[in-house]
């Protein structure tokens, strides 16, 4: 086993053993507004004003947001419950509590708190690997706090890509956070942060990206987590084109999470689009020379929070990877893939 295989592995280890206890915050208390939320019209106001506005591609950004703040035993994230608004947890909160009540053998949310630690350990790897502190870029970054909440970022330029209209509520919000005595003090751990205000679904996403500072010579590690499905297919390829191009001018580290075809199912209102059955056939021909692809369940992706053999992702983790339906039951054999490539 390689010097590399042996740090890997240790990171982690140290991650599951900090989540193996982990448990929604679904208590007998019943559900519990942040104070910030009750007590600030401001930020009441400007959750209101995305409820009445936003688009469901928006909006799923404050879902997300409210998984990691329910999870919150496991997923470290002071400013997430904040950030989701009080609508978003509260219809989390009521499909977790319907889980439990039911005996579900996987509770709603806890995919997202696996593929968050995913990421959150694979950013610190690749943050410690490069020899210059790298620029991280979140595409699609919705209401993600990472730039507050990792320490590994202390040396790194942050950049957020995302709808204006987004962007400008989640600095508005922050802020609340930030100068509010009833909330736990939130401080910037990026060295730091630059928001995009950007369409992925454009084509001058990179120009703009590269207008606020991004230096496409430098070392990049690029985060792409829960936004290349929701893309048309030709708007997901250009993306990763474009950050595949990047490969030939700088070390590149990208890390995203691809959809299978049978989990475009999940969704009954055709919200998801993109999907690849094979990213780490797909991801060479375009540009990356190294890929290593992860399945939710695998010991890099578990983390200790999941406990039933039968879930969603994990009861298809041993079946080849080619079988599109369960030979036992018919279901869909629903994957999602956890993918580094440079």
């Amino acid at each position: 086993m390689s010097q590399e295989d042996d740090a890997e592995g240790a990171r982690a280890a140290a991650a599951a053993a900090a989540a193996a206890a982990a448990a929604p915050h679904v208590g007998e208390g019943g559900f519990e507004v942040p104070e910030l939320l009750a007590t600030c019209e401001r930020v009441r106001e400007l959750h209101a004003a995305a409820e009445r506005e936003w688009g469901l591609l928006q909006r799923s950004a404050c879902q997300t947001a409210a998984g990691r703040a329910l999870w919150g035993a496991a997923v470290r994230d002071p400013v997430a419950g904040v950030l989701a608004g009080e609508g978003s947890l509260r219809s989390f909160y009521e499909k977790m509590a319907r889980d439990r009540r039911s005996s579900a053998r996987e509770v709603s949310g806890v995919i997202l708190a696996v593929r968050t630690l995913w990421f959150d350990a694979r950013i610190e790897a690749a943050v410690a690997d490069a020899a210059e502190p790298p620029q991280v870029v979140l595409l699609g970054a919705g209401m993600d706090a990472r730039a507050y909440r990792l320490s590994c970022l202390k040396e790194c330029a942050v950049f957020e890509v995302d709808f204006p209209e987004l962007l400008k509520t989640k600095a508005e919000i922050i802020h609340e956070a930030t100068i509010s005595p009833c909330h736990q003090r939130v401080t910037l751990q990026a060295k730091s942060l630059v928001r995009v205000p950007a369409d992925l679904r454009e084509h001058d996403w990179l120009e703009k990206l590269r207008k606020h500072g991004f230096n496409p010579n430098k070392t990049a590690v690029w985060v792409l987590e829960g936004i290349l499905y929701y893309l048309p297919q030709h708007n997901a390829m250009n993306v990763l084109e474009s950050i595949a191009a990047n490969c030939a001018l700088a070390r590149t580290t990208l890390l995203a999470d691809f959809m299978n075809k049978s989990s475009l199912s999940l969704s009954n209102s055709g919200t998801y689009h993109f999907y690849s059955d094979w990213p780490d056939h797909l991801l060479p021909t375009i540009g990356f020379s190294r890929v290593k692809l992860s399945q939710i369940g695998d010991p890099d992706a578990h983390f200790g929070l999941l406990h039933d053999p039968e879930n969603l992702f994990e009861k298809v983790r041993k079946l080849p990877r080619s079988v599109q339906t369960h030979p036992d039951d018919g279901t869909p054999c629903c994957r999602l893939y956890l993918v580094e490539a440079s």
